[in-house]
């Protein structure tokens, strides 16, 4: 009784006593369908997304509204909306922190740059394209058909590098030939896409020429002052922290005063928080303490709690329905079709033409399509920003799980008897063959 009346009192108390039954909601279903969806063979976080759709209208909304919308207030949603907004600053810092191309053998940052391009460029193409033919149908009206169909080819070519970590590391692919290219073409990938986002954003937010470029100028010194003064700043912290062996409470949040300082940055800017977040990711120092302070420290935090929350975001604006319907299961196709064979018929063209075999060209075009979370953040910024309307947003979280969802299988139907196996010592010695040996799986070439 006494903090039912206190929560009448102060408001404050009562936006607590709404918004922890939804964090508990979104943790626990988000833990179950991971868990699930890790039973079934598939990464955890497709589950954790699949939980995010079935907390919005797709489900829960329709069985149960009532329910939805005592859990997903209007007065819970925003609050919904920052926690996920510092996860994804966080989590693409982490994101940035990851991405190491120094450590690299000889010869593979060249084909992994290759490979890149040729997963990124046909998607961007082949996505224009079905952005354009849909345009009618999906965008909003005060979206020119070239924004519209840059946004839809940007996110078709992206590569989630996070779940292609995880991936490769839980199957033991992490340090073959196929491995390492395939997290190098991933990191270059996304740093392309995430350019082409803040780019859109800029142009699609500034009315206008002049304020487009200004927008675009002040991101770019931007970068360029995080990437210069910034990285020289970390790196003396680095060196600190490497010295004494240990990342200290005062060093830890200088680092996150950083981050989401960087993220407010960019958001006044106009290119959304997380650029902010993945460009001090990018600036951090290599060292081996400090990169592993700093996941030991945000991984299972961002992960576990705030990027539920995003899935579960995202899931309160994901409505499907109508598939019967030739409007809707058509563009879905066409979406489906362009995301698949825009990186996979590149990547097989492109490792064919370096060395490797016809499997391992399918395995790294399969890899390469586990979008994931990136996507769905990718998908986000433009949905907030008012570059996709509601049904495209849909039909493009559709698009994230039916790759991400295939990416493994196929990678492992396309190696065939190379794939590494528990129980057979010989396979997993073939699969995981030695980089310093430059040899490949299956006895290809070393990357040229």
């Amino acid at each position: 009784m006494q903090n039912v009346q206190l929560a009448a009192a102060d408001p404050n108390v009562q936006l607590v006593i709404d918004v922890l039954p939804a964090l508990l909601v979104i943790l626990v279903l988000s833990a179950l369908c991971g868990k699930l969806f890790v039973m079934l063979g598939q990464p955890r976080v497709l589950g954790e997304m699949v939980a995010g759709i079935l907390l919005g209208p797709t489900l829960l909304g329709r069985v149960a509204p009532d329910v939805q919308n005592s859990l997903f207030s209007a007065d819970v949603k925003p609050v919904l909306y920052v926690l996920s907004t510092i996860g994804l600053t966080l989590f693409m810092f982490l994101v940035g922190v990851g991405l190491d191309h120094h450590t690299a053998p000889k010869g593979y940052q060249g084909t992994a740059v290759y490979v890149a391009v040729a997963s990124i460029l046909p998607a961007i193409v082949v996505g224009c394209g079905v952005g354009l033919l849909f345009y009618e149908s999906l965008s909003l009206e005060d979206v020119s058909p070239a924004m519209f169909a840059l946004f839809v080819g940007g996110a078709l070519s992206v590569t989630a590098f996070p779940m292609l970590a995880r991936i490769l590391f839980d199957n033991g692919l992490e340090r073959t030939p196929l491995g390492v290219l395939a997290l190098l073409a991933a990191a270059v990938d996304d740093a392309v896409a995430w350019c082409l986002l803040a780019f859109l954003i800029a142009f699609h937010k500034g009315g206008g020429f002049d304020e487009s470029m200004r927008t675009v100028l002040l991101a770019v010194a931007f970068t360029v002052v995080v990437m210069t003064l910034g990285r020289r700043l970390l790196g003396k912290l680095g060196e600190r922290v490497e010295r004494s062996g240990m990342l200290s409470s005062g060093q830890f949040c200088a680092v996150m005063v950083m981050v989401l300082g960087a993220g407010l940055i960019t958001e006044q800017i106009g290119v959304y928080a997380v650029f902010g977040g993945f460009l001090v990711g990018l600036a951090m120092p290599r060292g081996a303490v400090i990169r592993r302070a700093l996941r030991e420290r945000l991984l299972d935090t961002v992960q576990v709690l705030l990027v539920p929350i995003f899935f579960a975001f995202s899931g309160l604006n994901t409505k499907i329905e109508g598939f019967t319907e030739v409007a809707t299961i058509v563009p879905l196709l066409a979406l489906i079709l362009a995301a698949f064979v825009g990186k996979y018929v590149g990547c097989i063209a492109v490792m064919k033409a370096r060395g490797f075999s016809w499997r391992e060209g399918s395995a790294m075009g399969s890899l390469m399509n586990a979008r994931g979370l990136m996507i769905l953040v990718f998908i986000n910024v433009g949905f907030a920003q008012g570059i996709i309307g509601q049904k495209a947003f849909s039909l493009l979280v559709l698009v994230a799980l039916v790759t991400t969802g295939s990416a493994l299988p196929l990678c492992k139907l396309s190696l065939g008897g190379m794939w590494p196996s528990a129980n057979n010592d010989d396979q997993n010695r073939a699969v995981s063959v030695s980089v310093d040996n430059r040899t490949s799986i299956g006895g290809a070439r070393a990357p040229k």
